[in-house]
């Protein structure tokens, strides 16, 4: 990970359920459905891939409107490490641009470190944009306070999934 902040951010939650539970939260596709994306909108999930070189192609919907995304898996180290990249996709999982934003970078890199603690889990989030032009640069630094915001809020929707699942 970059050691600009601007051009990265990490996020430590703790979770109060075991470690295999937050794992499987991750790399199964009923549960990623239950939990990720921001609060009131549904996740639809379109295919769940979850080998290195696979893809998490997903839809999350609201009234008024519907976004679609992915994540390319990169690197999987059972109940350890995630490494995967973030893209907005379009409903056939190709790569598109963010609609709110023309110059959000096309790819961003998330880095996720699992650990168990007594029962709990530590969970380290991290991410930066990958290949970014200057101006997707730009447009990271000026929306960080939200990416965080935002990744925050669906780690809450996590939170509320563990409290009732098994």
């Amino acid at each position: 990970m970059s050691q600009n902040n601007e051009l990265s951010f990490s996020i430590t939650r703790v979770f109060d359920a075991p470690l295999d539970l937050v794992w499987k939260a991750h790399c199964e596709a009923e549960r990623l459905a239950q939990w990720w994306g921001p609060k009131g909108w549904e996740t639809k999930v379109v295919s769940l891939d979850f080998r290195p070189g696979g893809i998490f192609h997903y839809s999350i919907q609201a009234p008024g409107g519907e976004m679609w995304g992915k994540f390319t898996y990169h690197e999987i180290v059972p109940e350890e490490r995630l490494v995967y990249v973030i893209s907005f996709a379009d409903a056939e999982g190709n790569t598109v641009r963010a609609p709110f934003d023309p110059n959000w970078p096309l790819e961003n890199l998330a880095v996720l470190t699992f650990m168990e603690e007594g029962g709990k889990t530590r969970l380290i989030i991290e991410g930066e944009p990958l290949n970014a032009t200057e101006a997707e640069l730009e447009s990271f630094k000026k929306g960080r306070k939200g990416m965080v915001a935002g990744t925050n809020a669906t780690y809450d929707q996590l939170v509320e999934y563990l409290a009732n699942a098994a």
